[in-house]
């Protein structure tokens, strides 16, 4: 688990990252998935906890390249200098009218966890960044 709020840590192809006081967003393959599920629900059998599957919700999105900042900031408020949003950095945030976790991943490389409902919006959004950016 991270040891610094909006920072993700990584253990292979799973990713924990720290959304907020007692938020925190676990992502896994889905082989084995199951078996994470009940190693948790053991782990945390005597502490208060909420452990929901929320896979089914939502999707990601890669945006990488030299533009990936630019792009990103076409709709989204924050600072995504790497000095500011650093790599493995992530956070809630919005990204034009979606609520959507944003995790930089790479220098040049960001992954967005947005809910499925929104991801014909938020793709097409960037999309047209895209084609404002040339």
């Amino acid at each position: 688990m991270p040891a610094s709020a909006c920072r993700a840590t990584l253990a292979g192809e799973r990713a924990a990252l720290w959304l907020g006081p007692d938020e925190w967003l676990l992502i896994a393959p889905v082989e084995g998935a199951a078996t994470l599920a009940a190693a948790l629900r053991e782990t945390l059998l005597s502490l208060p906890h909420s452990l929901v599957d929320v896979s089914h919700r939502q999707i990601a999105l890669t945006v990488s390249g030299s533009a990936a900042a630019t792009v990103l900031a076409a709709g989204c408020p924050l600072d995504l200098d790497e000095r500011a949003f650093p790599v493995n950095m992530c956070t809630r945030t919005v990204l034009a009218r979606a609520e959507i976790v944003l995790w930089r991943t790479g220098t040049q490389v960001f992954r967005i966890e947005v809910w499925r409902s929104f991801a014909g919006y938020v793709s097409a959004f960037l999309a047209e960044a895209m084609l404002g950016i040339g």
